[in-house]
């Protein structure tokens, strides 16, 4: 499914060791390994690059690496087996900036029939943030603000907490009733004055409403990421279900010190602008919330390791009932084998002997009477019938003719 002209994680024709790409040691820390990405991203991408065939390439090698390095599992994965081991769960990420009308077109219709299509986020976008270019609209907490941003651009805005706020927690999420798509993203203030990007998480279908949120309760937080396993789980469909909660991902920042943060909405919309409502709260507002939040993830990381473990009896038993189901169908035509045979020898046990060219009933019996025997016609028959008796139309005057003889 993946086209030439799309920018993403397609793994290059030439691979180096992930590590390299990034000029990153093997101990490097999540951080590290992001910073270095973006630098390289924004070095790279497609936009600054028209006119450089070369860089688009390294582009699309650095975002490949980014994308094993980023993620924990496929990082131990190649750490203990290399590129083999993550090839199938690689996942698809675009740059809809860079699509042709065709691709995005494409790409659109993919994502309307359900498969999962990760997008990366402009460069455009990333480096005015960088530079400090952009305009940040203030979001104070326990506020909401409604807008449209256009596909492929960001609407930022700056949410300052106080010391007791930090303490309590906050939350940041995102809605949309229109059921736009679009990105969540949380922005670190950088040494040179601009805003770097730190966390993003994409919106997803929650009922009749597309949502996203970051959560920064002083506690481990997930985030669920759909396209993870996408390509292994459409080769075993089977599978989705063993996988459906592999998709967590903890999140980088867990809890906010005060001053004035940056978020932005990022439209992420194929062709229109998405509709949005994003809103901060504090967690001090919603403590009993904020303590089933925090057991349901422990719940569900232990029924991740759980189904870890049940998948490979699941497998075994599947197997082992694939074997009995042959064994079964097996069975069944051995013995339908020999009751046929059984019947057969049976039939054998009569005096009556079928006439040359005749095979018995499948029971044995005959249609005829011990003892009794045919008697041929004049014309040789044996089946009792005048054959004669029946006029054709070819002898009817000569049969005439000879009665007048006579």
């Amino acid at each position: 499914m993946r086209s030439k002209k799309m920018e993403g994680t397609s793994a290059p024709s030439l691979r180096r060791d992930p590590y390299e790409v990034l000029c990153v040691s093997r101990d490097s820390s999540d951080q590290e390994i992001k910073t270095a990405y973006r630098k390289l991203a924004l070095k790279y991408h497609p936009d600054k690059n028209a006119n450089n065939p070369e860089a688009s390439e390294l582009f699309k090698e650095v975002a490949y690496s980014y994308s094993i390095l980023s993620d924990p599992e496929k990082r131990r994965q190649y750490d203990t087996a290399g590129f083999e081991a993550v090839e199938d769960s690689m996942d698809m990420e675009i740059d809809l900036s860079n699509l042709g009308t065709v691709n995005t077109m494409f790409a659109a219709l993919f994502s309307k029939l359900g498969v999962p299509i990760k997008t990366t986020i402009s460069a455009n976008v990333l480096e005015e943030a960088l530079n400090g270019t952009v305009t940040v609209r203030p979001l104070p907490i326990g506020t909401s603000v409604s807008g449209k941003v256009d596909k492929q651009c960001a609407h930022f805005f700056g949410v300052t907490i106080n010391d007791e706020q930090a303490e309590c927690g906050i939350v940041v999420r995102v809605t949309s009733t229109a059921q736009s798509k679009f990105k969540l993203l949380y922005f670190e203030h950088d040494i040179n004055g601009g805003y770097g990007l730190a966390l993003q998480e994409d919106s997803e279908k929650t009922g009749k409403v597309t949502s996203a949120g970051m959560y920064f309760l002083h506690f481990q937080v997930y985030r669920m990421d759909s396209t993870v396993n996408a390509l292994a789980i459409a080769k075993d469909p089977e599978s989705a279900f063993f996988k459906r909660l592999e998709g967590l991902q903890p999140c980088e920042v867990s809890e906010l010190k005060s001053g004035t943060h940056i978020f932005a909405v990022y439209g992420d919309n194929f062709f229109k602008t998405a509709t949005y409502t994003i809103e901060a709260l504090c967690a001090k507002s919603y403590e009993d919330t904020t303590e089933k939040l925090k057991d349901i993830e422990s719940q569900i990381l232990r029924k991740r390791n759980e189904l870890r473990q049940f998948e490979t009896e699941y497998r075994k038993a599947l197997a082992r009932f694939q074997e009995v189901t042959n064994q079964y169908t097996q069975e069944k035509q051995s013995v339908d084998e020999l009751l046929k045979q059984r019947d057969s020898i049976h039939a054998t046990f009569t005096v009556t002997r079928p006439p040359s060219g005749i095979s018995n009933l499948s029971n044995g019996s005959s249609s005829k009477v011990p003892g009794e025997t045919e008697s041929p016609t004049e014309d040789g028959n044996s089946d009792g019938k005048d054959k004669s008796g029946k006029k054709k139309w070819f002898n009817l005057n000569l049969m005439g003719s000879d009665k007048k003889l006579g």
